[in-house]
């Protein structure tokens, strides 16, 4: 048969489609035999002609990948014989393309027999390895591409490569080495890391030749992410070579002749590094070669015709994701920023910012911007209370520049500082609403791509404006409604959309009259399904929601069903009665954008949970982000329960929504059994907890993504703080919980954790490493509320230490505002628990320490919390801290004779309050009231109105004393500047309360309030 199917197989060879139809039809035939085994093996083996050997090989493979249980024992027995008997030196012998194809073949056998089982493979393997010929090598490699299979073997594997990456003349092997290495890291156990280890430069070494030898850069790029897996999964390998792989990534990113891919790989693995072994990075001091190496990529201009991606005037908004040097180059800084101590950071980096923006070259002067809008995220606080105001009069002063490649930088870095840089940065109002609205006036004459950074700046500026947007209004709508009703531009429209959003959202009320043109505006793209146009919507309820439902079922668009999800969401808040009619089909949409076709799903029944996992492209996994979080927010608002989901997924962002919306779950599921408190719901509630909040604190433990972390702390908290005990009632659920806190405070979790660096309280964090344990620490105070404080104590005596450590003058002003202020959170905390007072009693010589030096600080945030907190103790311990009263009256009257800041002051009022109304007779009242009276109304924190109504109501009823102080003319003065307060901020309420007086003293208290 062997003969007749040779020639067969070279009829497939012949360029005539009638030979190549009749030769398929016959080894169709073939095929059907049980001998084509052994007669493809003869073929293989024995055939003089190269195709004709490469084919058997290639039906053999295809044969043995999809059929390996249907050959017979004896075909499978003749096969191996062939395969690893005295035949297999074809292999050597053979030319490039049936040498490739005879390995594959070894490759796919390998799967089914284990190496275990094929000694010849061995021998084989050990032979090519050690032998002289590149070719033979290569060969070696190609054959352990099956990696799974040779797991227990690694070790002789890994010793293998060693050699093949020190055959610097044979580029073939060295990538085929570098990819099996690459495929084999996240196999890589505990055994194997002391070969791995010393591999690490004869691969750096091997990608330098590679890099050299490889003209187009295909396969040196594809080898470079042998750098990002080792990063990924085994960084502690690579912790010795941390220099070494810097200045390999940082030449080749600055080599301009390379490819784009090959430098993005580099500068992407320095980001990596950055990312998780910044201590590293700064201890052996590669900061400044890495900044004097990206800041050159950053500035570098396009060539000489074109413009950066971000620059080109096509309406592309996929620029931001566009894989260039100098993108990467920005995410680097980006990084740094929020990994790295800003102190550390800038004091390197802003001598290279600013030298940019003194440039005469404006792509360097754009640099100079970039670099600072990066570091608005990562660096917030630094920026915020040192640097605000420099750094936005450089940028306010580059929105006029001579460059519109200037300006477009100068709008996306006054975006991010509108982003992130909130609340401080929206008291320039004055200054930059004007410049904004300067560049507003022309929008149909402007270049699209540069007004939609004007956008961005506007719409971060504007929504956190609130009531100051008022003098701007007019213009900003007219101009609004002039690009909706008047532009061709459907990129126009879909901005001026966007910006009426969050111009409603800092006017709210204030844009009531311009909702009719606004609607009438919007109905026309409403309900146009056309793909090129934008969907927008505004809350109209019901009819929204259909228009929605519409809009899904018409075009199949991600980004057009994340509008709708947002949509969904939003009606959800304000009215969810219009949307109780269509839940099932709202939520069937989103599942099923979850599910997906790339998606695997596995349903486990006994608990009801969703598992999901999928690969998809940005705008996918987008849609499934936006999914979780309307899913969460829908549950919530309208105690639509969805059973019991959990989403498990690879992608960070998508992870971090679907954990905030198991938090939404819960907090639903216990809205419903509030509602209707019956024992099914009450289970419901039990069996929801008893799956989320585990997974929660797992997630905590191994998760390596810092910010999936702050998600779900966030999310647990607010599990917490809605569930209160009913999340506790498991036995060991509190010391979970506590522990798991207490390992984020200590910096002992997987995404905070650097293998071999010792952990210093006083030293200097990044930002966002800060932020991490502000999110743990902000779950201490909501625990001490929901059980007893006896019960909490031994727990919160754990904990107290590593908060007060961060109240240390040495401390950044972020850390020591936490500490003070979740120290006065804990202490409210206790005021309304069984046993709180006792507990705070015994915490008080403890505390007080801690917040008298607060108040003494030199930022007025942490005196603010400092006297909270002293309030706070006050109220909780009451008559158990009444010989430190005096002490805290004088360190008070001090404060006030010269505080500045009128949150100060305000929380000053409320702390007295709360002294006078936990133990009134610790309080000289004839020295105090007038005091208070005097900074009587409340002008920044008004939630305090409540402790000071209540303390003077208290007053009233029980100090004849008072009453008579109550008629002397200041005190009047004072009491009618106070309801006249009211009455403005409180309008609806005041009538409510007047109209419930007896006639005179309505008229009489109506007239105080309306006289001038």
């Amino acid at each position: 048969m062997s003969g007749d199917l040779e020639q067969i197989l070279l009829q497939l060879t012949q360029p005539d489609n009638a030979i190549i139809q009749q030769a398929t039809a016959q080894l169709k035939l073939a095929f059907k035999d049980p001998a084509i085994i052994p007669a493809l093996c003869a073929v293989m083996t024995g055939s003089p002609n190269p195709e004709s050997r490469q084919s058997a090989a290639v039906m053999l493979r295809m044969r043995v990948k999809k059929h390996w249980k249907k050959i017979s024992p004896d075909h499978r027995e003749r096969l191996d014989i062939k395969l690893h008997s005295d035949h297999i030196t074809c292999v050597f012998v053979s030319r490039h393309k049936v040498r490739h194809s005879l390995s594959q073949l070894s490759a796919v056998m390998v799967k089914h027999e284990t190496p275990d089982r094929w000694p010849a493979l061995f021998a084989l393997l050990n032979e090519s390895t050690n032998s002289d010929n590149p070719t033979d090598r290569q060969v070696s490699v190609e054959l352990s591409t099956p990696l799974k299979p040779f797991k227990p073997h690694y070790r002789q594997l890994l010793q293998r490569f060693a050699v093949i990456l020190q055959d610097l003349n044979n580029p073939t092997a060295l990538y085929y080495c570098i990819l099996t290495l690459t495929a084999m890291t996240s196999y890589t156990g505990s055994e194997e890391m002391s070969l791995m280890r010393p591999l690490v430069p004869k691969l750096i070494t091997a990608l330098k030749h590679l890099i050299q030898a490889d003209q187009v850069g295909g396969q040196a790029s594809e080898s470079m992410e042998v750098l990002d897996e080792l990063l990924e999964s085994e960084v502690s390998i690579i912790v010795p070579h941390i220099p070494d792989i810097v200045h390999f990534c940082l030449e080749v990113s600055a080599d301009t002749t390379l490819s784009d891919s090959l430098r993005v790989k580099a500068l992407s693995c320095i980001a990596s590094l950055i990312r998780l072994k910044s201590k590293a990075v700064l201890k052996q001091k590669l900061l400044n070669p890495i900044l004097q190496t990206v800041f050159p990529v950053l500035s570098a201009e396009p060539p000489p015709g074109e413009q950066d991606p971000e620059d080109e005037e096509n309406g592309n908004e996929d620029h931001a994701d566009s894989e260039s040097p100098k993108h990467f180059a920005a995410q680097v800084i980006d990084t740094m920023a929020l990994h790295m101590p800003p102190e550390k950071l800038f004091q390197q980096l802003m001598p290279l910012t600013e030298a940019c923006l003194a440039s005469e070259n404006p792509y360097k002067r754009k640099a100079g911007l970039m670099c600072l809008a990066v570091l608005a995220e990562g660096c917030a606080d630094h920026i915020r209370t040192k640097m605000l105001s420099s750094m936005l009069q450089t940028v306010c002063h580059s929105l006029s520049d001579g460059n519109q490649v200037v300006r477009s930088a100068s709008l996306f870095a006054l975006g991010q500082f509108s982003e992130h840089l909130q609340p401080e940065v929206s008291k320039y109002c004055a200054e930059l609403m004007p410049l904004l609205l300067g560049y507003m006036s022309a929008l149909n004459q402007a270049k699209i791509g540069h007004v939609t950074k004007a956008f961005y700046a506007l719409e971060n500026f504007m929504e956190n404006l609130g009531s100051e947007i008022e003098p701007y209004l007019p213009n900003l709508m007219e101009t609004m409604l002039s690009a909706l009703n008047n532009a061709d531009n459907l990129k126009l429209k879909e901005l001026a959309v966007s910006a009426i959003g969050a111009i409603a959202n800092a006017a709210k009320e204030k844009l009531v009259p311009y909702f009719p043109p606004v609607i009438e505006s919007l109905k026309g793209f409403l309900v146009d399904t056309r793909d090129e146009m934008s969907p927008a919507g505004f809350p109209l309820a019901a009819e929204c929601v259909q228009l929605g439902l519409n809009l899904t079922n018409a075009v199949d668009d991600p980004d057009l069903r994340r509008c709708t999800y947002g949509l969904f969401s939003a009606v959800s808040t304000v009215s969810p009665g219009c949307l109780e009619p269509h839940l099932t089909a709202i939520t069937t949409i989103m599942l099923l954008s979850l599910k997906g076709s790339s998606v695997f799903l596995t349903v486990l029944i006994s608990s009801l949970t969703l598992f999901y996992r999928f690969s998809v492209e940005n705008a996918y996994m987008d849609e499934k982000e936006d999914a979780c979080d309307a899913l969460g927010e829908i549950a919530f608002n309208t105690g639509y329960i969805l059973k019991r989901i959990i989403f498990l997924f690879p992608h960070e962002d998508v992870r971090r929504a679907a954990f905030g919306a198991m938090g939404q779950f819960c907090r639903a599921q216990h809205k419903v059994w509030q509602e209707n408190p019956s024992e099914a719901n009450h289970q419901a509630l039990h069996k929801l907890l008893e799956v989320v909040l585990p997974s929660f604190l797992e997630a905590v433990r191994t998760e390596r993504e810092r910010q999936v972390v702050m998600a779900v702390l966030e999310a647990m908290n607010g599990v917490l703080k809605s569930c209160q005990g009913e999340a506790l009632q498991s036995p060991e659920r509190l010391k979970e919980i506590s522990q798991a806190i207490r390992d984020v405070l200590k910096k002992r979790t997987v995404c905070q954790g650097e293998e071999g660096d010792e952990v210093d309280d006083d030293e200097q964090q990044a930002e966002y490493d800060a932020m991490l344990q502000e999110f743990a620490g902000e779950g201490i105070p909501l625990l001490a509320s929901a059980v007893p404080a006896d019960v909490f104590l031994p727990h919160l005596n754990e904990l107290l230490p590593l908060i007060m450590n961060k109240a240390k003058s040495s401390c950044t002003v972020a850390d020591r505002s936490f500490s003070v202020g979740t120290l006065g959170e804990i202490l409210q905390s206790l005021v309304n628990v069984a046993g709180g007072r006792a507990v705070a009693g015994r915490l008080s010589n403890r505390l007080l320490p801690v917040l008298v030096a607060g108040v003494r600080d030199s930022d007025a945030e942490v005196r603010n919390n400092s006297v909270f907190g002293l309030g706070a103790l006050a109220q909780a311990a009451g008559p158990l801290v009444a010989q430190d009263y005096p002490m805290m009256l004088s360190l008070f009257s001090n404060l006030l004779s010269k505080e500045q800041d009128r949150r100060v002051i305000d929380n000053l009022c409320a702390a007295l309050c709360r002294m006078i109304l936990s133990h009134v007779e610790g309080v000289p009242l004839e020295q105090v009231f007038p005091a208070l009276m005097a900074r009587l109304p409340l002008k920044e924190d008004l939630e305090e109105n409540k402790t000071v109504y209540s303390c003077l109501a208290m007053l009233y009823s029980q100090s004849p004393a008072l009453r008579w102080s109550l008629c002397l003319s200041e005190t009047q003065n004072t009491l009618v500047m106070l309801l006249r307060d009211i009455s403005q901020c409180h309008s609806q309420e005041f009538q409510v309360a007047i109209s419930s007086l007896p006639a005179e003293q309505k008229t009489t208290l109506t007239a105080v309030v309306n006289h001038s």
